[in-house]
C-alpha cells in the first residue's frame, strides 16, 4: 500500500483484504512451479506428478484428475482433492452475436456469483474475466460497483475462468469450429489492482509457457484499473509487459471525484503520470477506457481537454458506449455527440476507437447477469 495519507477514510478499505468466513480451498493454480512440486512431495507423491498435473490443466484444459490415464488410479482421488478442488461451477451461459459472444455465470464454493465473457472475432478470441466478487470502487454507473465488494477471488478462481474459456475454444463450442484462446482481459467484476497478489499469480499462470502455464503472450493480456497508482507502480516491477488499461471516464478531477471515487486519492494527472512511467518501462502503449455517458462526460469541451492531456502521450483512447443497467439514470451518448467526441480527439492526433457494443442483449455490462440471477434465481 502506498504511504500516502488517505484523505477519504471511506476509501481506505478498498485496498484491504475483505474478510472471508471460509477461504476457498487451495488450488494448484494458487502456487508457483516450485510450490506445486513441494505440494506433491508433501502429499507423498513424486515431484514429477506436479508437471503432469500442469500439463493436463494448462495444455489439455482438463481439471478432472479422475480422467488422467497417466496417473495411477490410487493417486487420482488425492490429486483431485488437493490439486484440483472444484472452485467454480457453471450456473448458466447466455449467448448473442450468433453465438460468438458468450457470457458465463459462475457460482463459487461459498455461493458467490461472478461472470466471464468469451468473444470470438475474426482475428482473435478474447475472454474477459472477473478478479473480485463485486467491487469496492463504488463507481455509480457500474452494475458491479452498485453491489459493493463481497470478496477477492483467489488465483485459482481467476485462472479457472481462463482455463474454462480455453476449453470452450478448443472443443469447438463457439461458432466457426475449434480455435485458440488468444487474449485475456481483466475487465470483468472487480478492480484487479485491489486484489494484486492473486491477479499477478493469475497473470503468471496465463503467460508462462506450456505446460507450466497457458502460454498466452503477455502483450495479449490486459490488466485494467480505475487508477490505483500504487498498484501501477508495483506492476511496473513485475517485468511482465501486459497492456495497462486505465478507466479514466473523464479528464477533469471535479467530475471524476464523483464518477470514480478513488479519484479523491489519486488525481487524473497523477494517474496519467503513473501510466506514462509504465509505458516507458515496458514499451507498451496504454489504453484509456472512457465510458461515454449522455450529458455527463460526453461534452465537446471534455473531449478537447482529454485531447490536450493525451496528445503527446503513448496512449490510445477506447471509447465505450455505456451499456445501461436496469433502473439506472445513466445511459449511452447520442450518436452525434459520440461522433463529435471522436472528431475532436482525432484533431489532436490521439489514437481513438469506439468499442463495439457486444453483449447488450445478454446483460452485457459486468455485474448485470449476477444481479439478475440473485433477483430471480432459476
Amino acid at each position: 500500500m502506498s504511504t500516502r495519507e488517505n484523505s477519504n477514510p471511506e476509501l481506505k478499505l478498498v485496498f484491504d483484504e475483505p474478510k472471508q468466513k471460509v477461504r476457498p480451498p487451495q488450488h494448484f493454480a494458487d502456487l508457483d512451479v516450485e510450490e506445486r512440486k513441494q505440494l506433491a512431495i508433501d502429499l507423498g507423491l513424486p515431484a514429477f506428478r506436479a508437471k503432469q498435473a500442469a500439463t493436463h490443466f494448462f495444455t489439455h484444459y482438463n481439471d478432472e484428475p479422475e480422467t488422467w490415464s497417466d496417473i495411477p488410479k490410487e493417486m487420482r482421488q488425492l490429486m483431485a482433492e488437493k490439486f484440483m478442488p472444484r472452485l467454480i461451477t457453471l450456473v448458466k451461459s447466455v449467448t448473442t452475436d450468433s453465438g460468438k459472444t458468450r457470457k458465463d455465470l459462475w457460482r463459487l464454493h461459498d455461493g458467490v456469483l461472478v461472470e466471464s465473457v468469451l468473444m470470438r472475432y475474426t482475428d482473435r478470441t478474447t475472454v474477459c474475466i472477473s478478479s473480485q466478487a463485486g467491487c469496492g470502487m463504488n463507481c455509480p454507473f457500474c452494475a458491479t460497483g452498485q453491489g459493493g465488494l463481497t470478496r477477492n477471488l483467489t488465483a485459482g478462481e481467476i485462472t479457472a475462468q481462463v482455463v474454462a474459456a480455453a476449453r470452450v475454444c478448443a472443443s469447438g463450442e463457439l461458432p466457426g469450429g475449434p480455435t485458440r484462446l488468444s487474449n485475456v482481459v481483466f475487465m470483468g467484476m472487480g478492480e484487479p489492482l485491489a486484489n494484486y497478489k492473486s491477479v499477478i499469480r493469475s497473470v503468471r499462470n496465463i503467460v508462462s509457457p506450456q505446460p507450466e502455464g497457458l502460454g498466452i503472450g503477455a502483450r495479449s493480456v490486459t490488466v485494467s484499473t480505475v487508477g490505483l497508482v500504487n498498484g501501477i507502480e508495483k506492476l511496473m516491477g513485475e517485468d511482465i509487459p501486459v497492456t495497462l488499461a486505465v478507466s479514466l471516464h473523464t479528464p477533469d478531477d471535479e467530475l471524476r471525484d464523483s464518477l470514480v471515487p478513488i479519484n479523491s486519492r489519486f488525481k487524473v494527472r497523477e494517474v496519467l503520470a503513473a501510466a506514462d512511467a509504465y509505458a516507458e518501462k515496458t514499451g507498451r502503449r496504454y489504453s484509456i477506457e472512457y465510458a461515454l455517458i449522455r450529458d455527463i462526460n460526453d461534452q465537446a469541451w471534455r473531449s478537447d481537454l482529454l485531447g490536450r492531456l493525451l496528445k503527446n502521450r503513448n496512449a490510445h483512447v477506447n471509447l465505450i458506449p455505456l451499456n445501461p443497467t436496469p433502473g439506472s439514470k445513466w445511459t449511452a451518448s447520442r450518436p452525434e455527440d459520440e461522433k463529435e467526441f471522436v472528431r475532436i480527439l482525432e484533431g489532436y492526433r490521439v489514437p481513438v476507437t469506439v468499442r463495439d457494443t457486444r453483449g447488450r442483449e445478454i446483460d452485457g455490462a459486468c455485474g448485470q447477469l449476477a444481479a439478475s440471477e440473485i433477483a430471480s434465481p432459476s
